[in-house]
């Protein structure tokens, strides 16, 4: 498991630094400059170059870049708010991308794991038509759809929860955004779980646990869940990144204050420090998620595990 571990470690460090070099050849051959500004003459550019380290050579720009980028230092923001540290700015939203998408994916999970165990337990039953409806809807309407929808009943019709996102209540204000975000994890979860457990089902293995006198929730929990868990893990991976760094339509719909409407401002203001920051963020946690994936699935299937090792000696 060590050597597994390690493997996966070093891959996925190599693949984080290849990442920082493109974003740096994209920063410098990006067009335009973070000094647009008409009433800069061309000194006081030349001095805005030399106090940011901009007039530097390039190998020593791009080995400041990566050392300052993995120690969390993203430098200052040029335009959105002047010298002030982007680390600062992403203090402030991030946590709360993070605990909406969070919120998202925990809830979206548990209920899609229901729902598509129930589904397959319940096979073409009533409640396995209810489910599969549910996961149509989920699939096929945007999360901004529910989001109006919910605003409109809950949040205006009845004022159950507030309209909008407020820092005084962070909780209640962020019921409906963050039901609006599970939708789209709720029924894609539920789908590959029902799937992948009636293809497990009728497996020799499924048989002869039976056989053995294995059943009721030992038998779905230790047998036919465990061994559909895979699928659902690959494509969990990818939605846990986009739910904890933010919607940027939810975020607009219910003005959360989160990083998905600051990097869009960062583009339009052509601030290319937030921009790049940003982006190594969103990078390092898909990153980051598919390390985890990987080591997940050397604990649910040790054979992944076990073949990837004798596939490489």
């Amino acid at each position: 498991m060590k050597k597994y571990l390690l493997k996966r470690i070093v891959v996925s460090l190599l693949t984080l630094l290849a990442i920082l070099l493109i974003l740096f050849l994209m920063l410098e051959l990006m067009p335009g400059s973070p000094f647009n500004d008409e009433k800069l003459t061309v000194d006081q550019v030349a001095l805005l170059n030399a106090k940011y380290g901009l007039d530097q050579p390039v190998f020593i720009r791009f080995f400041n870049y990566v050392k300052n980028m993995l120690t969390g230092d993203f430098g200052v923001s040029y335009t959105i708010s002047k010298n002030t540290p982007i680390s600062q700015l992403l203090s402030m939203r991030l946590p709360i991308s993070l605990r909406l998408g969070g919120q998202a994916v925990l809830l979206g999970s548990l209920i899609g794991l229901v729902l598509g165990i129930i589904a397959a337990l319940k096979h073409n039953t009533i409640w396995d038509t209810l489910t599969t409806v549910i996961s149509v809807l989920g699939v096929s309407l945007p999360s901004y759809v529910f989001a109006l929808a919910l605003s409109y009943s809950l949040g205006y019709k009845w004022t159950i929860f507030p309209l909008l996102y407020s820092a005084d209540s962070p909780f209640k204000s962020a019921v409906l955004p963050t039901i609006a975000l599970c939708m789209f994890t709720i029924a894609t979860i539920a789908r590959f779980t029902r799937t992948e457990m009636l293809e497990v089902l009728g497996t020799d293995y499924m048989l002869l646990a039976e056989s053995k006198g294995v059943n009721g929730i030992a038998l779905i929990f230790r047998h036919q869940l465990r061994n559909a868990l895979i699928p659902i893990v690959t494509v969990l991976a990818p939605l846990v990144v986009g739910l904890m760094t933010g919607s940027l339509v939810i975020e607009k719909i219910f003005s959360i204050p989160g990083i998905g409407s600051l990097l869009v401002t960062a583009i339009q203001a052509n601030d290319y420090n937030v921009v790049v920051a940003l982006a190594f963020i969103y990078s390092a946690m898909y990153i980051g998620i598919m390390l985890i994936v990987d080591i997940l699935y050397g604990v649910i299937d040790p054979r992944i595990r076990l073949a990837k090792e004798d596939g490489h000696e």
